[in-house]
């Protein structure tokens, strides 16, 4: 199963007959297994909470204040917990949610490729240009990207940033789809390649998986083949329990699997609650899609007193992304600085410039409220006025004057309330 949907059904069917489920997917909820009221469902999925942590801690280490969160719906409740974590992270690091886009399931759609545009056409009246896939099946992703490309969604100033939903499959998707997402940051389970027990397995898979799929031309196992092993060998090391014990029952099996403790491929295997511990869960790397692949640019962990001792041949995982990425970036349109995140105002949605109506200092800001049009003047005005000239050399950028009647504190109310816009911003 490689959709929560997909899991959660069979995780139903688990219950009524007693039957353990280990699912692969990752999971639509950040809340345990057990309180979903799926006693029998065992998640090895990656924690979708931590990954949410890295992504605040992204747009953080760039400065983006507002961002557009983008999931693609289902039955089970999963997107609104998710929404509302990435909600509260980002307001720690000071930013906000703009919109949510809501796909509909792909399932539900006859055509995809007529439907999404017409949802994509809800994120022209918005300003961010930072995209945060939460999450996403595969083909509701390749139907987005190709779409968002063909609507210059994803170019010059624009950032994208999917999660482990997407990004566990660049190492088996088809490479004629990898472009489409070309500058988008993924954010990918850690597993180790440098130990003996992973490089004897992924040349037995790269063999195997080549004989069979002679066609394919992406034959490096990635996390869902480690996890897919790492279970087997959970279901192998429960029954050899059980066969060892006078007490062979479905509940005996189940509680088994759920106290496996050993270190497999994905990573150590402990289980809390029907899902993977995160106690000793290792850190995300942080990966740039370019051309038909992608390269590793960090890690992320969440520990900053005990980071993860580098090993031998993984990259930069000793360390905690807190604020810019150690390698360098290919954005969207190959863009070489960091993009802006937001696309620039316009006539119809001009910046509101807040400034205070009774200032006890009129040579800087002066309200004349006398004028029709509240003539701005003072010396505050003037500069705002000149870098504005300076800026209208290169793009336009409308605003608009606001007179605020109220103390300062008020005025700083309106500004952390996106009200307006302080001119001593600019």
């Amino acid at each position: 199963m490689d959709t929560w949907q997909q899991a959660a059904l069979a995780a139903e069917i688990g219950n009524q007959a007693q039957v353990p489920v280990l699912s692969l997917a990752a999971s639509a909820s950040v809340r345990p297994s057990r309180q979903l009221g799926r006693p029998t469902l065992i998640q090895m999925g990656s924690n979708v909470s931590e990954q949410i942590r890295c992504i605040s801690a992204i747009v953080h280490s760039y400065h983006w204040r507002r961002v557009i969160a983008i999931n693609e719906d289902d039955a089970y409740g999963g997107n609104a917990e998710m929404l509302t974590l990435l909600s509260e992270a980002l307001q720690r690091v000071g930013s906000e949610i703009e919109y949510h886009l809501s796909l509909p399931p792909i399932s539900s759609l006859s055509d995809p490729r007529g439907a999404v545009p017409q949802e994509l056409l809800k994120l022209l009246s918005t300003q961010s240009r930072v995209f945060i896939v939460l999450q996403s099946s595969l083909p509701m992703a390749t139907h987005l990207f190709q779409e968002a490309g063909r609507m210059d969604f994803v170019g010059k100033d624009s950032a994208w940033i999917v999660t482990d939903s997407i990004s566990s499959f660049l190492d088996s998707m088809d490479t004629s789809f990898i472009p489409y997402m070309e500058g988008a940051l993924g954010i990918k389970s850690y597993y180790s390649k440098s130990n003996r027990p992973f490089l004897e397995f992924s040349a037995q898979f790269q063999k195997k998986f080549k004989s069979e799929n002679p066609e394919e031309d992406n034959a490096q196992p990635g996390i869902h083949a480690l996890r897919a092993y790492d279970s087997i060998a959970v279901i192998t090391r429960a029954l050899e329990r059980l066969a060892s014990d006078d007490t062979n029952t479905p509940n005996m099996l189940l509680k088994n699997i759920l106290s496996s403790n050993f270190s497999g491929l994905s990573g150590n295997i402990i289980f809390e609650g029907g899902d993977l511990s995160n106690s000793n869960s290792l850190p995300f790397r942080i990966i740039n899609v370019v051309r038909t692949d992608y390269k590793e640019l960090d890690c992320w962990t969440q520990d900053l007193d005990n980071p993860l001792s580098r090993e031998g041949g993984d990259k930069n995982c000793g360390r905690n992304t807190t604020k810019v990425l150690d390698d360098p970036v290919i954005w969207p349109g190959y863009l070489k600085r960091v993009p802006m995140g937001w696309e620039m105002p316009t006539d119809a949605k001009p910046l509101k410039i807040g400034t205070p109506a009774n200032s006890s200092f009129d040579m800087f800001v002066k309200v004349d409220e006398a004028e029709a049009d509240k003539r701005f003047t003072g010396f505050s005005i003037d500069i705002f006025r000149g870098v504005l000239k300076f800026l209208e050399q290169n793009y336009s950028l409308p605003y608009e004057f606001h007179p605020v009647v109220g103390t300062y504190e008020e005025l700083v109310d309106c500004v952390y309330n996106k009200v307006i816009t302080p001119i001593s911003r600019f």
